[in-house]
């Protein structure tokens, strides 16, 4: 538990904190320092005062401080002292970070196995080659109910600095920069495979379930989900994105009771149900022109992005997330064809399943990460694909490839943060 008040070892602990641990290039030496003797007959001067406690520096010099500590070494800073988790949590050490250019654009993986072990991985995007980072998250084990089943499909989902990782029947917050984590409501119906996003500074959910077509929402400040809409179909496998007050059900297959007509499951691989948040009114399905089944799709301000698969090739749309007059979305939008993602030859073909996970970065670009795998029963020749990382740049327009992520990513969730 952090102390109530601060000490100067602990300026001296942040200081430490910035200098990497490096033993050969830090290697303490002693050095005797003389003590002057003073004269027979003279008077010992008194010593000099202590210095000022860091808990006695005012807060803007302390931001100041901490707004210049590297992300790798913020996690155990909360833990100092209660003074420091309250600025590190504050708005104005975000303000003071984003003014000195600690903010980058990053694309955060997040991975939690059978047995609760959980990897992180952090793509960050600057204007020289993108990094990748890779680090383990400090998630107590009382957080993953001792095994991570429950989040071997979650979603992850960002509100501010927050991200919030769903699974069925457990929810997470993860401080995107600290990596403080707290336990959250889990959704009021068990999803697997279901569409998630933010919409405004709430959370929404739809479909993973074959027993209930509910939407759900999320107050963060009362830690709470409620209904609020019944989804016009059932999707299952289902991509979630939030646009312009729109959150959008994309792809996925058709469940109800039994099973689904072969007419609605194909509806639903490609098309797109968009309910307005404001008005809980759905607009007609928008369904992808030539075909396609959407495998993958996010929202970057009033556009909504989408992938789809062709059997043979990919393609990339744009819709327009805007709402018309009245709140009904009626003559607003419509798809306009993108590049296509730049996938290396013969990686998506005819018995391929593909998987694609999207998030936005920033306003300007969108991530996707690209998997595929032959389908059970099929003799394809292409081999499997995991973890590739496209890069979208909105402004150019242009498609290119970045690192791809480490083995063992393969159901990870993914979000867009600032770090």
């Amino acid at each position: 538990m952090a102390a109530e008040s601060c000490h100067s070892r602990s300026l001296s602990w942040l200081v430490k904190s910035c200098i990497p641990a490096d033993p050969a290039r830090h290697i303490a030496v002693p050095v005797p320092v003389p003590v002057p003797v003073p004269a027979v007959g003279t008077t010992q001067p008194p010593p000099p005062p202590s210095s000022a406690p860091i808990y006695a520096l005012p807060d803007d010099l302390l931001l100041e401080c901490l707004a210049r500590v590297p992300r790798a070494s913020l996690p155990p800073l909360p833990a100092v002292c209660r003074r420091f988790a309250a600025l590190l949590s504050s708005s104005a050490f975000l303000h003071v970070r984003r003014v000195h250019a600690q903010f980058q654009p990053s694309l955060l993986a997040v991975s939690v196995s059978d047995h609760g072990t959980v990897a992180q991985t952090l793509l960050q995007f600057n204007t020289s080659t993108p990094t990748v980072d890779v680090a383990a998250l400090p998630l107590p084990q009382t957080l993953l109910h001792c095994s991570g089943a429950a989040f071997a499909h979650a979603r992850a989902v960002v509100l501010g600095r927050e991200v919030f990782l769903i699974g069925r029947g457990a929810t997470l917050c993860v401080d995107a920069l600290t990596g403080a984590a707290r336990a959250c409501a889990p959704t009021l119906f068990p999803r697997k495979k279901f569409a998630a996003a933010a919409v405004g500074d709430r959370i929404y959910v739809a479909g993973g379930s074959a027993r209930t077509a509910a939407v759900e929402e999320y107050v963060p400040e009362a830690d709470a989900w409620r209904v609020v809409a019944e989804a016009p179909r059932r999707r299952y496998g289902c991509a979630g994105a939030g646009a312009g007050g729109v959150f959008y059900v994309a792809g996925g297959v058709a469940v109800s009771g039994e099973g689904a007509r072969t007419l609605e499951a194909h509806v639903c691989a490609g098309s797109v149900d968009a309910l307005h948040v404001a008005s809980g009114s759905w607009a007609r399905p928008r369904a992808l022109p030539g075909g396609g089944c959407v495998v993958g799709a996010c929202g970057v301000g009033e556009h909504l992005y989408v992938v789809a698969s062709h059997a043979v090739e990919l393609s990339f749309w744009r819709w327009c997330g805007g709402v018309g007059r009245g709140g009904e979305g009626r003559g607003w939008g419509g798809w306009v064809a993108l590049e296509a993602p730049s996938m290396p030859r013969g990686s998506v073909g005819l018995g391929m399943a593909v998987r694609v996970a999207m998030a936005g970065l920033g306003t300007e670009r969108v991530a996707a990460v690209v998997s595929a795998a032959a389908v059970r029963g099929h003799n394809s020749g292409a081999g499997a694909l995991e973890g590739i990382v496209l890069l979208y740049e909105i402004a150019s327009g242009k498609w290119s490839r970045v690192p791809d992520l480490p083995p063992g990513f393969r159901r990870a969730a993914y979000a867009g943060v600032e770090c």
